[in-house]
């Protein structure tokens, strides 16, 4: 936000100003656009995390493609590379919790089942797909939100619909709100979590933004680079992701070995 070096899109600049209530300092480029970096050219890629996620790709001056991601949704339109740099927030394939695919039809007869339903959904990124959805599915009515929430939708999706404010005045009002405000709403809200996560109260309906352990493993495979940098999130699951791509023969390090391997060089 107040680095005048950031780079990022036009519809994550704007959300993040939404926000954080502060204006961006740094640069704008559309998804999609071509940009100079200090004399580099450099190109974006959607990733379909967030409306406006990108990746960011270059080649060096010995002609190294690399390539950059946050985090991932789609692999589908990023480019070919010889350095990937990656997300690994469901990374560990022995994690049960790390394998699902959205479970599209319990949503949509969630929605339609009749009687005040609502979505739990982080106001950033999954309200907005929780829209998007909804509007797939053929929903064409009032979308109930905070204000912020409905703000960051309005910035972020070309055809929202209607969204409107959040106190319930009807028998079929559907509601998006954030998982923890569910128990704010009247008892009588059929109440749900769009998430991976097991750990809320509600019944929770599979719905990710992110690529599961299989579809992280195939974004590498399709991307084919010569070495995989993997440094998202804290923790343990970018050590498991690096490890089982080494272990499949697909060179990589995660972002903790890096001093590891730079001490070792040196001993």
């Amino acid at each position: 936000m107040l680095s005048p070096r950031a780079v990022c899109t036009d519809k994550t600049a704007v959300a993040l100003e939404i926000r954080h209530d502060k204006n961006y300092a740094g640069s704008m480029c559309r998804l999609g656009d071509e940009i100079e970096i200090e004399g580099v050219r450099v190109r974006t890629f959607p990733t379909e995390h967030t409306a406006g996620a990108a990746a960011f790709y270059w080649e060096n001056d010995v002609g190294t493609r690399i390539l950059v991601t946050g985090d991932v949704k789609d692999a589908s339109k990023l480019p070919p590379c010889d350095v990937l740099i990656t997300e690994a927030n469901y990374g560990d394939p022995e994690d049960p919790s790390c394998h699902f695919a959205d479970d599209l039809e319990s949503m949509k007869c969630a929605l339609f089942e009749g009687g005040p339903v609502a979505f739990g959904a982080y106001e950033f990124g999954k309200a907005q797909r929780a829209v998007e959805l909804m509007r797939d599915f053929g929903y064409e009515g009032a979308i109930r939100m905070e204000a912020r929430t409905r703000a960051l939708t309005r910035s972020m999706l070309e055809d929202a619909g209607e969204l409107a404010e959040l106190d319930s005045g009807g028998e079929d009002e559907v509601f998006v709100v954030a998982p923890w405000d569910l128990g704010k709403l009247p008892w009588n809200v059929k109440k749900y979590v769009l998430s991976c996560r097991a750990d809320y109260p509600y019944p929770v309906i599979k719905i990710s933004d992110h690529l599961d352990a299989c579809g992280l493993e195939d974004m590498v495979r399709k991307l084919n680079p010569e070495v995989t940098l993997v440094y998202h999130p804290g923790g343990h699951r970018p050590s498991k992701f690096s490890k089982h791509l080494n272990s499949i023969g697909i060179d990589s390090i995660s972002i903790d070995q890096i001093g590891n391997v730079l001490s070792n060089e040196f001993i």
